[in-house]
C-alpha cells in the first residue's frame, strides 16, 4: 500500500470525465489509477424536437456532451445540477446557464421556483438511467418536462494488467450507482478487502453495501470538490 500522503487512488468513472477526475487527484499529491468500470454510448441519430422548449436540464456533464454533438442549438437557458455540468455547458457554446450547485431535488427546486420565467417546456437529456427523477419532480411542481434518452453507460470489462493492480489502490471512487453496481461485480470477482471507497453521495454507494471493503464514505453534499475532499481524511 502508499503511504498516507501519496495514496494510489482508482478511478472508477467513465471517460472522459475519468481523466478530468486523475488532474485533479494528482494536484492533490496523490496518484491516480484510471480504470473505468463504465463506457459511455451515444444514441445513434436521435430525434431532437425543440418546438415549445424554452430550457434544457442537465444532471450530468456526460448529457451535455451529448447534446451538444447531437444538437447545434446553443440559444436555450440551461439549469445544470452543479459547477462541473455547468462549466461543461459554457464551454461548448451554452451563454445562459445557472448552476443548482447540488443534487437533483435541488435543480427541480431552482426550475420550479423560475417557471414562470421558463414560459415552456424544459427538455431533459441525459442517460438511459438518469441520476434522480427529476421529471418526476418538476411535473410534481407542475412543470412541463420531456425526457430525451442520447446516451447509456454500460459496463467495461477490466484489461487483466488492471485487474493485476487493483492490490495497489487505496482508495477507490464512485460517481454514480450504476458504476458502483459495477464495482460490486468487480470485487465480487476480484476481492480486495483492504480498499476505501469513497462515493458523491450515499445512495451511489448502495449497491456496495454488502462488499467486504476496508472503509465505504459518501460525500456529505454531491459535488466532486466534496468527494475529492474525502481522501485525506480516509487515511
Amino acid at each position: 500500500m502508499s503511504t498516507p500522503q501519496s495514496l494510489k487512488i482508482w478511478i472508477t468513472r467513465a471517460q472522459p470525465g475519468a481523466d478530468a477526475t486523475a488532474a485533479r487527484v494528482r494536484a492533490l499529491g496523490h496518484t491516480p489509477f484510471v480504470a473505468p468500470l463504465l463506457a459511455v454510448r451515444m444514441v445513434e441519430d436521435p430525434l431532437i424536437e425543440l418546438a415549445g422548449v424554452r430550457a434544457l436540464a442537465f444532471t450530468s456533464a456526460n448529457g451535455v456532451r451529448a447534446f451538444a454533438l447531437a444538437c447545434p442549438d446553443r440559444s436555450l437557458q440551461v439549469f445544470a445540477v452543479g459547477a462541473a455540468t455547468a462549466q461543461a455547458a459554457r464551454e461548448v457554446g451554452f451563454r445562459r446557464v445557472l448552476s443548482a450547485d447540488g443534487d437533483v431535488a435541488a435543480l427541480a427546486e431552482g426550475i420550479a421556483a423560475r417557471r414562470g420565467e421558463i414560459g415552456g417546456a424544459v427538455l431533459h437529456p441525459g442517460a438511459a438511467e438518469l441520476a434522480g427523477d427529476l421529471a418526476g419532480a418538476l411535473e410534481r411542481a407542475g412543470v412541463e418536462v420531456r425526457a430525451l434518452t442520447l446516451y447509456d453507460t454500460a459496463p467495461t470489462a477490466l484489461e487483466p494488467t488492471q485487474i493485476a493492480a487493483l492490490s495497489e489502490a487505496d482508495v477507490a471512487l464512485v460517481h454514480s450507482a450504476r458504476g458502483a453496481r459495477a464495482l460490486a461485480d468487480v470485487l465480487a470477482a476480484h476481492p480486495q478487502p483492504r480498499l476505501k471507497v469513497l462515493g458523491l453521495s450515499k445512495a451511489v454507494l448502495a449497491p456496495l453495501a454488502e462488499t467486504p471493503l476496508a472503509a465505504l464514505a459518501s460525500a456529505p453534499f454531491p459535488l466532486e470538490a466534496a468527494l475529492l475532499n474525502l481522501i485525506d481524511r480516509s487515511t
